[in-house]
């Protein structure tokens, strides 16, 4: 009885401690604002947030293998620094298009980034509209496909991916190579056109 009551305030700070833990992680969400200049990408950089925070290692490995991001680096930014996942993915996706190590575009941000993404990107050479602009804004597809995640497309990018999320196989346009034909198929779908 008498060890009951000792446990009894330890568990419940254990379990503030985690009521805490979990609302500090929500808050990013709450006022986070990425200000890119474009509604749909500052979207899915919040859609990233959720994906990133649950899922912390598929997402720095995707930085790491598709975004040429050092893994200590995107480690240190989202667990030392407390970075929003959408915002280490932007930095990274902008040091791919201008040919700059990731870790230099996540310093310029981290300096100045009080006007927004948006700002930053146009300073770094990503004007609104641009061939690089629109090169970001595909690279989102490709990163949802390989986390199996669901996006929605825009315009501009329904025209890049016209055949995107109809279930039939990705064209070139999305960065997939068609097969050759040698596949022998699984059997399922009998009788569907």
């Amino acid at each position: 009885m008498r060890t009951t009551r000792f446990l009894q305030p330890i568990l419940l700070a254990s379990l503030i401690a985690i009521g805490l833990g979990s609302a500090h992680a929500q808050t990013f969400s709450l006022d986070w604002n990425p200000r890119s200049g474009d509604v749909w990408v500052d979207a899915q950089l919040a859609d990233m947030n959720q994906y990133g925070a649950r899922y912390r290692d598929p997402f720095i490995d995707e930085m790491v293998r598709y975004h040429a991001a050092p893994r200590d680096l995107v480690t240190d930014l989202l667990v030392n620094r407390r970075w929003a996942p959408g915002d280490i993915y932007f930095a990274c996706a902008i040091a791919q298009v201008i040919g700059r190590p990731c870790r230099q575009v996540a310093d310029e941000w981290e300096r100045d980034h009080g006007q927004g993404w948006g700002v930053v990107a146009k300073r770094l050479g990503i004007k609104p509209g641009s061939a690089e602009f629109h090169r970001l804004k595909k690279g989102f597809v490709p990163s949802y496909d390989r986390w199996g995640r669901p996006i929605e497309l825009d315009a501009d990018l329904k025209r890049a991916y016209p055949n995107h999320g109809q279930g039939g196989k990705p064209d070139k346009a999305q960065g997939n190579e068609k097969g050759n034909g040698n596949g022998k198929g699984n059997g399922k779908g009998k009788g569907k056109p």
